[in-house]
């Protein structure tokens, strides 16, 4: 899908995403990095936003259980990370809409994800919400998070 003359979004093959989730998730250190076990199976669904040539936006999901209105269809956001040099520019967001839009036509109700405390504002922003008291460390890499979601469904009850 192309959304402005340069930047498009496209279903990616994961390995395409290991290098900008490295950089910009685990501060290009290889040894914090490792890809995701559920990466290659045939549910998971990855998204990239590219500029040009160069893929600058990197979101993942998986079918998941989720710790919130565990009955609705749910996939989980991972690794959603955008190169440095082009943060604030809409992209990511662009990225966001493209992959719910594509969620819901396969029947996902509800998206969510252990959201950066960091980037909560970019969240908030394209309507995502947090889940009070679920402020924690990240295991991985022992930064604050907490657990967003979004309803994707039309009668969303909140």
């Amino acid at each position: 899908m192309i959304l402005t003359d340069e930047f498009r979004v496209e279903r990616v093959a994961s390995h395409q995403l290991h290098d900008l989730r490295r950089r910009v998730l685990r501060n290009d250190d290889a040894a914090l990095y490792h890809p995701d076990a559920r990466d290659d199976e045939v549910t998971s669904i990855h998204f990239g936003g590219l500029l040009g040539d160069r893929l600058v936006v990197s979101a993942s999901f998986f079918p998941s259980s989720p710790p919130m209105n565990p009955t609705l269809v749910t996939y989980q956001l991972r690794y959603m990370a955008t190169d440095f040099d082009v943060q604030g520019r809409g992209y990511g967001a662009l990225v966001l809409a493209v992959a719910e839009d594509e969620l819901r036509t396969l029947g996902a109700q509800q998206i969510w994800a252990n959201g950066r405390d960091t980037a909560l504002g970019f969240y908030r922003a394209v309507g995502w919400l947090s889940v009070e008291g679920s402020e924690h460390l990240s295991p991985e890499t022992q930064l604050p998070h907490t657990v967003i979601f979004k309803r994707l469904d039309d009668d969303a009850q909140f």
